[in-house]
């Protein structure tokens, strides 16, 4: 199972990636891999401020949804486009490279030195074994 060394997660299978005021979020391997092919990624929240746990969008597979939940509170900024079914049309990214190309939302950070509930690497493998 691949878990970066450079990014927090959550229980819930969310990873973040956090630069200055603005963090990076998607699912982690594991949670893709859980989910098998997903087919759709939706996310209606861009603009708007989000608390901790919150739930920001919602991930379909074959046979399940799933909801995505903010890691940290903030401003959802960005959802990325490409794997909106009306632009991209790539959920499937997720999938294929969850991790880079298949991020799902940029956050801008309430703040960013709160790292409250958030898993290192080796905690966050911990979690999965």
């Amino acid at each position: 199972m691949n878990v970066p060394d450079n990014l927090f997660y959550t229980e819930e299978h969310e990873w973040v990636l956090i630069d200055g005021n603005t963090a990076t979020v998607g699912i982690t391997d594991f949670a893709q891999e859980q989910l098998d092919e997903l087919v759709y990624v939706e996310v209606d929240t861009v603009g708007e401020t989000l608390d901790r746990n919150e739930v920001f969008g919602t991930v379909e597979a074959v046979k399940t949804t799933s909801d995505l939940f903010m890691p940290l509170a903030g401003k959802v900024i960005a959802f990325n486009s490409e794997l909106d079914e009306s632009d991209g049309d790539n959920p499937t990214m997720v999938n294929e490279d969850p991790y880079g190309k298949g991020w799902i939302v940029k956050v801008e950070l309430s703040d960013p030195d709160d790292r409250a509930g958030l898993l290192d690497a080796a905690a966050y493998a911990a979690l999965i074994s």
